[in-house]
Parts: C-alpha cells; structure tokens; sequence
C-alpha cells in the first residue's frame, strides 16, 4: 500500500500474488501473475512470451495438479515444434 491507502500500481490484487499460476477464463488461457497496471492484472504465459492484461475476476488460482498438466502442455508443444 502507498501511504495514500491505494495499493501499489505493481502490486497484484489480494488472493493473487505475484508467481501464481492462473488461469484466465476469459481467454481459456493459464498464466504466472507478474503484477498489476490498473484495475488488470498482468499475466505471462507459462512457456514465457508477451504478458497479457486480465480482469482480477476472470481470473482464479488452479491447483497444483491443474498446474503440471499446464506445464506438460507448455513441454509437449516445445518438443513438437523446437524452433518455437
């Protein structure tokens, strides 16, 4: 919080800390929370790439489990097309 009692301009929304790994229902999309411009928060795809903006209630934390299918999905794609 700044000493305005407005939170940070970088700062996430509360619930969704920084590294969380998300999915954004609006774009069917799973991210890594990076931060927050606004009233968006700012993800990043979990292969890496561009960030997106997201709406804070479009978006939810997945578990653990719902985490490594991403990630398998992210290491499936890269070995199917290595140049990528």
């Amino acid at each position: 919080m700044t000493g305005h009692g407005r939170p940070d301009a970088d700062e996430p929304p509360p619930g969704l800390p920084a590294g969380a790994t998300v999915h954004d229902t609006a774009r069917d999309r799973v991210g890594v929370v990076m931060g927050q411009v606004g009233p968006c928060v700012q993800l990043r795809p979990l292969g890496g790439g561009r960030e997106w903006d997201a709406e804070p209630d479009r978006v939810r934390v997945i578990d653990p489990g719902e985490v490594l299918s991403a990630r398998l999905a992210v290491v499936n794609a890269r070995s199917r097309n290595p140049t990528r």
